[in-house]
């Protein structure tokens, strides 16, 4: 690094964890760069969902403003969007299409995107839905970084045109992720937001082993689970469970429990959040397969994965306290070292330093270029 950078994030939500998992990413990021001397402002539209649920209104790591709409954040913030180094808008973000328009209008020196939902997005640009991207809008930027990586990249490059797409995975906050020392309160739990393609996992690697095994305790934390869902006795639910208290959730569960959505298991190479955060806590994963989890933590070794009820009774029932010990050692070990926001903050500068500094004139010309591109893709489609 030559110099400190100045960042701007127009991010879905930086100051409430309520109902997604951005915010909590974005922290344990924007805290990297911090640390490593960058500046950073967030942009997040304010709306009142997030409003009355925010649990980090006033970051010591970044400045954090709110907006309205398109035309107030370039209004208000031109000059901070002109003079970064870098701006990064993500995905989700309310009005995404309009957002993204206003903004490289601006021409700012770097413009990039961070999916934090890659799959997701992808399957939504497959069928015409362009809640916050378009598929016109993906060449525009000088980077995308994407939450998945593996064979993604390049289909992001050969099938949507982005002009670079670069693996920025979720990380953990190594400074405010760790085992609390706690006695065990649970032997499975489970923490995620309701999801209509989770559920059917859900259903069958936590529900059904509690029915299975109702002298051990259960627990699912996270918001928006329909009142019609039928949970055993020995399953306790939490509606919202706040950044501040997730070490302490994890250090109290003999195991927990990671269920991938189906966008994310098709994509493959997508860990979520929830991996890092457990096993910085220390604790031992049982987690549903997809491509690419090996890689990441070491099936057997760093992590159990489960492709049945069956198997999840058995590792409850069955391993070794030896076993179980030396598996959330292996996953600690090796989130620390590749999947802090440290880690992830010095990949994302190495990128960014790496990009070329767009002038006007080269502005005007990419413009041309993009809409020759389209044009050729266009066609190429309709072939």
């Amino acid at each position: 690094m030559t110099r400190p950078l100045d960042i701007v994030f127009v991010g879905l939500s930086l100051s409430s964890s309520w109902g997604n998992g951005h915010a909590t990413t974005f922290r344990a990021l924007i805290r990297g760069l911090s640390a490593q001397g960058h500046r950073v402002l967030f942009l997040e539209r304010d709306v009142p969902w997030y409003a009355s649920q925010r649990d980090l209104p006033d970051p010591d790591f970044c400045r954090l403003a709110y907006y309205s709409g398109a035309d107030e954040l370039t209004n208000r913030f031109e000059m901070a969007i002109t003079s970064a180094d870098a701006v990064i808008i993500g995905s989700y973000v309310p009005d995404g299409v309009a957002v993204i328009k206003a903004v490289a209008a601006l021409s700012p020196r770097r413009l990039c995107f961070y999916d934090i939902d890659t799959p997701v997005t992808l399957a939504k640009l497959d069928r015409g839905d362009e809640e916050y991207l378009a598929l016109e809008q993906v060449p525009v930027f000088d980077a995308y970084f994407s939450f998945s990586g593996g064979e993604v990249l390049t289909r992001l490059e050969r099938d949507y045109g982005a002009r670079q797409a670069i693996d920025l995975y979720c990380s953990v906050d190594a400074e405010r992720y760790g085992n609390t020392g706690e006695g065990f309160e649970w032997d499975l739990g489970y923490l995620g937001t309701y999801s209509p393609d989770r559920q059917p996992t859900l259903e069958r690697l936590l529900i059904e082993p509690a029915r299975a095994l109702p002298h051990l305790r259960f627990v699912v934390a996270g918001p928006q689970y329909p009142d019609t869902i039928d949970w055993p006795a020995n399953v306790e639910r939490i509606e919202h469970l706040p950044p501040q208290d997730h070490p302490s959730f994890y250090s109290r569960q003999r195991f927990t429990l990671n269920v991938t959505r189906a966008d994310m298991i098709a994509a493959g190479w997508s860990p979520s959040v929830r991996l890092f955060e457990a096993a910085a806590c220390g604790t031992p994963i049982i987690s549903d397969d997809w491509r690419g989890l090996s890689e990441l933590l070491p099936e057997g070794e760093a992590i159990f994965i489960a492709r049945s009820t069956d198997d999840v009774v058995a590792a409850l029932k069955a391993m070794e306290e030896q076993h179980r010990i030396a598996m959330s050692r292996a996953a600690h070990a090796r989130v620390m070292h590749l999947h802090t926001g440290s880690a992830r903050a010095l990949h994302l500068v190495s990128a960014l330093e790496s990009l070329v500094i767009h002038q006007p004139a080269q502005v005007e010309a990419l413009e041309r270029v993009q809409h020759e591109d389209r044009g050729e893709r266009n066609v190429a489609k309709s072939a």
